[in-house]
């Protein structure tokens, strides 16, 4: 099994919300870019909440997020996973972000926001007891991943926009 590692967070300053994901695809980490994977909805629906072209260089879609107040993460820094999928993450090899040290330094991050199931569970589980008084609200949103196909286009913008645009 391989061995794979997160990239660095992408935070401005005066970050509000917090977007983890769980660990990303080899499409990412090929590309070496958050959400690299071509049919991974992510950066069209922060297109629709930010009105940025999903289709602008990553540099402008990451100085967007930035500007928005958005920081972006995953929760695990490492892991031995085959292939893409949340489920083949092997838990026993996992190691997570510092997400306490983040908070820290964006103290005025009072979202987190999970894409998808598998970064809210490893997150509660792991990472969350470490938190001490950390108080921000938790929201899960529906997975931005083309595995999660139950949900339309429209009804994940909807969500995403719902939880995000009040605090941006």
């Amino acid at each position: 099994m391989t061995t794979v590692n997160s990239f660095a967070p992408v935070e401005g300053h005066a970050a509000r919300v917090l977007i983890l994901g769980s660990m990303p695809g080899v499409a990412s980490l090929t590309a070496g870019q958050y959400y690299a994977h071509a049919q991974n909805a992510f950066w069209k629906i922060m297109g629709e909440i930010l009105e940025v072209d999903a289709s602008a260089s990553y540099k402008k879609r990451i100085e967007t997020l930035k500007d928005s107040h958005i920081a972006l993460w995953d929760v695990l820094e490492s892991c031995m996973r085959p292939g893409s999928m949340d489920a083949a993450i092997d838990m026993n090899s996992a190691k997570t972000n510092d997400i306490l040290a983040l908070l820290r330094r964006q103290p005025e991050i009072r979202i987190i926001c999970f894409n998808g199931g598998a970064a809210e569970k490893i997150f509660k589980k792991r990472i969350q007891p470490s938190l001490g008084d950390y108080c921000g609200q938790y929201i899960r949103l529906p997975s931005t991943s083309p595995a999660h196909a139950r949900m339309t286009f429209k009804s994940k913008v909807e969500a995403w926009r719902s939880a995000i645009e009040p605090i941006i």
